[in-house]
C-alpha cells in the first residue's frame, strides 16, 4: 500500500480521472482518495514513480507521503 499527497483535485471528476488512469495500467488496483486531505492511498503492483507519472499526466501534482 502506498500513500501519496496529491494537489489540484477538487471534485468527483478529478477523483475519477486519477482513479481511471491508475486502473488503466493496473485494473486490480485499489484507489482511495480523500479530497479534503489531498491524500490518496493506492494498493497496486505499480511502482510509486509510475503512479506519480499517471497522476501528473492527468494534470495534478503528487508526491509520496
Amino acid at each position: 500500500m502506498q500513500t501519496f499527497n496529491v494537489q489540484g483535485m477538487t471534485c468527483g471528476h478529478c477523483v475519477r480521472a486519477v482513479t481511471n488512469a491508475i486502473k488503466g495500467e493496473d485494473p486490480s488496483a485499489d484507489v482511495q482518495i480523500d479530497l479534503a486531505k489531498g491524500e490518496m492511498v493506492v494498493q497496486s503492483q505499480l511502482p510509486a514513480d509510475q503512479i506519480i507519472g499517471l497522476i501528473v499526466e492527468e494534470g495534478y501534482t503528487a508526491k509520496v507521503a
